[in-house]
């Protein structure tokens, strides 16, 4: 559903814009929302960045143009114009539903094959890397500038949505954009660091307990955050993105998963693939979502009903 043209006329003529990512949003969501936003106040147009609660962001994000960003008890309840940007379904965007469905025009960026296409305007592209791939082409269309804080932004979405181009998705596009973005100035250093180098001493303390717990069941590598864990080390959910990544390198596995316990009680169970396994439609199957080889839902639990209800899916 590639409707670039419709959305170009339709932001060319908008002087006030409103943009949104899905809750918890990771590289790809609040890299690509940041960066189209900051385009578009080069380009004199007036607008904002916000999630749905809860509204928190890492710190490993503090290098993004976060000037944009409001809460979502800021964000327009009526905007003229509205951008969802990697939301793959109008309820990843929480408490901001209701200013999507009150919007003049709501616009969908999107690169996840689940979408359905929830706006007035849908800008998916399965094929796409990273949204931010969208976006960049976007912004190539309407000719809005793109300086180093937008490339940075934009970059950081490919960056972290291909792995650091290591996954199956690293396209020739991919990196065409890549290196186009680096030549506006994006500083891949400066991701890297933040991304893939910057947890608190604590946070190895946390991995540590959850690779102890770890387990190996036949083609299958998973293991459990619990909330007393987060306590015991203070870290916040937010920070525990990288945990699944150290799970799914065991090599025996050609499915990984990490099963992460939320503050009331219930799961969130994140899951990779080697590329054999379809997880995106698994993740499907229970109400979420995501990619072939990454995807995720949620679930009342236990660890063991989860894990019951994901091999019954294999």
């Amino acid at each position: 559903m590639i409707s670039l043209e419709a959305a170009v006329a339709e932001l060319r003529d908008a002087s006030h814009i409103a943009v949104a990512c899905h809750v918890g949003p990771d590289g790809d969501a609040i890299g690509s929302a940041l960066g189209f936003a900051a385009s578009a106040l080069l380009a004199g147009r007036a607008c904002v960045v916000s999630f749905g609660e809860p509204f928190v962001l890492p710190p490993i994000y503090d290098y993004l143009p976060l000037e944009v960003l409001v809460p979502p008890q800021e964000f327009p309840a009526q905007p003229e114009v509205m951008v969802s940007i990697d939301a793959a379904s109008l309820d990843r965007l929480g408490n901001l539903v209701p200013s999507a469905t009150s919007s003049g025009c709501l616009i969908v960026i999107d690169h996840h094959v689940s979408n359905p296409g929830f706006g007035d305007i849908n800008v998916i592209d399965a094929d796409a890397a990273a949204s931010a791939e969208i976006v960049f082409r976007l912004l190539r269309e309407l000719e809005w500038p793109i300086d180093e804080s937008v490339a940075t932004a934009l970059l950081t979405g490919i960056v972290t949505d291909t792995g650091r181009f290591q996954y199956s998705n690293t396209s020739p596009e991919a990196l065409r954009i890549a290196a186009e973005l680096i030549e506006a100035g994006a500083r891949p250093e400066v991701i890297g660091q933040n991304m893939y180098e910057r947890v608190p001493f604590s946070f190895l303390k946390l991995e540590g307990d959850v690779l102890a717990r770890a387990e190996l069941d036949g083609d299958i590598v998973w293991s459990v955050l619990y909330q007393e864990d987060l306590t015991r080390w203070g870290i916040g959910m937010e920070d525990t993105d990288p945990l699944i990544d150290a799970v799914r390198v065991a090599w025996e596995a050609a499915v990984a998963v990490l099963i992460k316990e939320l503050a009331d009680g219930t799961f969130k169970a994140s899951l990779r693939s080697r590329g054999v396994v379809d997880v995106g439609s698994i993740a499907s199957a229970y109400g979420g979502g995501g990619h072939h080889n990454a995807a995720g839902f949620s679930h009342t639990g236990p660890p063991g009903a989860i894990m019951a209800a994901i091999k019954a899916r294999l």
